[in-house]
């Protein structure tokens, strides 16, 4: 199974890389790579018209890694790679909660969701005071990919390892989702959630 991962992984490095050189070669002038590691985690927050809930992955299972691209004559740096986590490991510390939000992102036949980075507005200066950056991802839920500016804090956690910590709020109406309902629609879960996830990175160069 490791082996596995560790092919697709080279894989699709070698794919991105395919894919930024297919440019002029002279327009990338930085890249830079991150590994994302298994301590990071996500958390989505929201509320009923009764109470709110939290629901988490604690752990995220993988390493992958995100590359960062400078061009000549263009500010935004271009960030390729994506995560993928397991929806079925969501725990919402509830069982009726935990089962009824799995069920609404419809795990059995979509058991991931996908986050794809895309851009972000500067390189940050990776030292131990957090520092506020800009960034696009693809967020894909149920088989429903939409676009979302991304608020980042980032900081040096120590040499070589980073925590990025990125927010947004999304709604279950997004992704075509309808909100979990209990006891013949008295239990209302509301449509928006914030989503939180903390991504724990190695960076190599």
């Amino acid at each position: 199974m490791k082996s596995r991962y560790i092919f697709f992984s080279l894989l699709l490095n070698f794919l991105l890389r395919l894919t930024i050189y297919s440019q002029p070669y002279e327009k990338v002038t930085e890249i830079r790579k991150w590994l994302v590691t298994e301590n990071s985690n996500l958390r989505v927050n929201g509320s009923t018209n009764i109470n709110t809930f939290s629901c988490q992955i604690p752990a995220y299972n993988n390493i992958d890694t995100l590359l960062i691209y400078r061009f000549k004559n263009s500010n935004t740096l271009v960030l390729k790679g994506c995560i993928s986590l397991s929806v079925q490991s969501f725990d919402c510390k509830n069982l009726i909660m935990t089962h009824d939000l799995r069920k609404t992102l419809k795990a059995e036949q979509y058991p991931q969701l996908h986050i794809y980075f895309l851009s972000l507005d500067k390189l940050p200066d990776l030292n131990s005071h957090p520092e506020s950056i800009l960034g696009l991802v693809d967020i894909e839920i149920a088989g429903v990919k939409r676009r979302f500016e991304v608020k980042y804090l980032i900081r040096e956690d120590s040499p070589k390892s980073v925590d990025l910590l990125g927010s947004r709020d999304i709604n279950f109406s997004d992704f075509h989702l309808i909100p979990p309902r209990k006891l013949g629609g008295m239990i209302k879960t509301n449509d928006k959630l914030s989503v939180d996830f903390h991504l724990r990175i190695i960076t190599t160069n």
